[in-house]
């Protein structure tokens, strides 16, 4: 198993409370996770929505999927840049998890 360098976590941890600080609770969404609780659920799911990257959604990403659910997701996607995730393939996990979620609507 390879281990993540604290010089890759800890900018990218500093990265996502600073995004959460800016962030409205909740954004009118039926989403009960704020959007830092919801980010720090995705954690498992770095490898698999990393720009470029051929790594599938592990076990536990798809559990972090299903126990987020649609709502949560959502926010996440439409809400802003998150540095080193490619939104489309942040889109496609529900899909590659085997869950029935319904499509994000981008923009909203």
């Amino acid at each position: 198993m390879k281990l993540v360098s604290m010089t890759t976590v800890v900018p990218w941890m500093v990265f996502m409370v600073a995004m959460a600080s800016m962030m409205e609770h909740g954004m009118g969404h039926s989403c009960s996770s704020t959007f830092f609780s919801a980010l720090v659920q995705m954690i498992p799911c770095r490898a698999a929505v990393a720009p470029f990257s051929p790594i599938p959604p592990s076990e536990a990403c798809c559990n972090a999927i299903r126990t987020l659910g649609q709502p949560c997701l959502c926010v996440l996607v439409n809400g802003p840049p998150i540095s080193g995730v490619d939104r489309s393939m942040a889109m496609q996990l529900p899909a590659k998890c085997t869950t029935n979620f319904e499509p994000c609507d981008i923009g909203k």
